[in-house]
């Protein structure tokens, strides 16, 4: 997936709701993007930011969802957008992407307060996710070298659901994401 189809994908799948928030996919996107840029990321976690739910917008409706409705199961969109990414992008962007979920349910292990400042979609989510992590799973999260990353970008995921929240363009970061892009064959 080049950054042209990234684009091509964000500007036409990205005006959906995303999941049960007031704001669509796009704003989602653009929003953790900002936050990161703000608190002076990386460029691979702001990219990461950008791209961490490309993977509700890349499946068919309800793909793997075996008639079920579309928020009774986990979709599993971590996971969903890495192949598309890989000849894209090194694991810099493309872990904390896959550990983005992971983050959340390690959160609400390790911080108790956590849960109390969740979306009631987040909370719903986390369900269909497989709950908080029990201790043995929030200690091998953390082992994972990209785990830190993942959790700053759990933080971003979070707050990026303000409607009408102003943000930097997507041109402007897909330009920063350039540099990102793996070197072809």
């Amino acid at each position: 997936m080049t950054l042209d189809d990234i684009e091509a994908v964000l500007l036409r799948e990205g005006a959906a709701r995303y999941g049960r928030e007031s704001v669509s996919q796009l704003d989602h996107a653009l929003q953790c993007a900002h936050l990161a840029e703000q608190a002076a990321e990386s460029p691979a976690t702001i990219a990461a930011a950008l791209l961490h739910d490309l993977g509700h917008l890349v499946r068919p409706p309800q793909e793997g969802m075996g008639g079920a409705a579309p928020d009774s199961r986990d979709d599993l969109h971590q996971f969903i957008a890495l192949p598309f990414l890989r000849a894209t992008f090194d694991d810099a962007v493309l872990e904390p992407i896959r550990l983005h979920v992971d983050a959340k349910r390690y959160l609400c292990h390790a911080d108790p307060a956590y849960l109390g400042t969740l979306s009631a979609a987040s909370v719903h989510s986390l369900r269909l996710q497989g709950g908080v992590f029990a201790a043995g799973e929030a200690a091998a999260f953390v082992r994972q070298p990209h785990a830190p990353t993942a959790v700053r970008l759990r933080r971003y995921d979070d707050l990026a659901k303000v409607p009408g929240a102003r943000t930097p363009s997507l041109g402007h970061f897909l330009e920063r994401m350039r540099a990102l892009v793996l070197p072809a064959g």
